[in-house]
């Protein structure tokens, strides 16, 4: 187990320095309001993106904080260093951030299922956290992470065995061109009477699709991720492996069906979930309603049940749709939903941090 403070110990502040690294993307802008929103534990935040970036400033804590280019030095002195980053700068520069002594959180999908690597949640496995002895821990994707924390409740009490899920996902999932290809292709169809007939919308499309299969406007899109053996993809795989993990159920069955929404924001999910007994509604909103990170809203005969557009920008995972399984009184169905750069990326890693911060001081 690698050492839990620096040998140095925290900035000359008296609080952890903190290094934010891939600043200016998608994901480290929202980083950056999140932590100008959550109590203010950190000394130094310093702002690391790639060096054409490198000059710029940014807000973060209300103060214009230059960003600094991506490199060994940068990491001096720092004690905490969250990366949002692609996976091939992840596996790149993690380990020489933890070999400088930083204790290393990562958003992206390098180390996830590294057995050295803890994957974790706060709400969740916060105890995880402690043993890293590659000094890095990972964050979960956002499509897990927008059940998990409602999921993880659920487990504690009744005991999970069996888990299927369809996944609704929003187009920031993909990033920044993600968005603008929705937004380009919603211009292409606006005032038009396009989806009435087979292939219109793809003739209007055309060739722009961005990073997804097929149009996504007027349109749902089953597949998420790159293909992967006999039919799955690596978004459906990534849900399966991650929960097993961070529930520490390494035989759980778990099935996934990935599909993509004309969503901004916002991951969307139906959960079958079936326990070790049988299971009441009454019980498990009690459990969802006071679980730590959840929020349950769910009246149907007042039309009240989470959606996306209602969830954005939040940061809870939202629950609807309660109901026990009409043949098994062993399982639950539920709908959730979770911001998919809050949650499910930014705000996670930083609980994550949040937990070593502790540790340090």
């Amino acid at each position: 187990m690698a050492d839990l403070r620096r040998a140095d110990g925290p900035g000359r502040s008296g609080r952890p320095t903190l290094a934010v690294v891939g600043a200016t993307g998608a994901v480290g802008t929202v980083m950056l309001q999140i932590l100008s929103q959550r109590a203010d534990i950190w000394g130094e935040i310093r702002l690391i993106a790639s060096p054409r970036s490198a000059g710029r400033k940014l807000a973060v804590r209300g103060e214009e904080t230059e960003v600094v280019a991506l490199t060994e030095e940068a990491f001096d002195g720092v004690d905490v260093a969250m990366f949002d980053v692609p996976d091939e700068v992840a596996e790149r520069w993690a380990p020489l951030a933890a070999a400088k002594g930083a204790v290393v959180v990562d958003n992206s999908g390098t180390f996830r299922m590294d057995p050295e690597v803890p994957l974790v949640v706060p709400e969740v496995n916060p105890h995880a956290v402690r043993m890293r002895p590659r000094g890095i821990i990972a964050n979960p994707s956002c499509t897990t992470l927008s059940m998990i924390v409602a999921l993880g409740a659920l487990h504690a009490e009744f005991g999970l065995r069996e888990l299927v899920v369809s996944s609704y996902q929003a187009v920031s999932g993909a990033g920044r061109a993600g968005v603008a290809t929705l937004r380009q292709q919603l211009s292409l169809v606006a005032g038009t009477e396009l989806g009435t007939s087979p292939g219109d919308v793809r003739r209007a499309v055309g060739d722009g699709t961005g990073p997804f299969p097929e149009p996504v406007v007027l349109n749902v899109v089953p597949w998420a991720g790159s293909a992967r053996e006999d039919g799955w993809s690596s978004e459906e795989l990534k849900v399966r492996d991650e929960s097993r993990k961070i529930l520490g159920l390494p035989a759980l069955p778990v099935a996934v069906t990935c599909v993509r929404v004309p969503v901004i924001t916002t991951h969307s999910l139906t959960v079958h979930a079936r326990f070790e007994g049988e299971v009441t509604v009454d019980k498990a909103r009690e459990i969802l309603a006071t679980a730590p990170g959840v929020v349950l809203f769910d009246n149907p005969a007042a039309g009240e049940f989470p959606t996306p557009a209602d969830v954005v920008g939040t940061d809870p995972t939202w629950v609807g749709r309660v109901r026990r399984a009409l043949d098994d009184p062993t399982a639950l169905e539920l709908f959730v939903c979770g911001d998919n750069l809050r949650k499910g990326s930014a705000l996670n890693t930083a609980q994550i941090a949040e937990l070593v911060a502790a540790e340090l001081s």
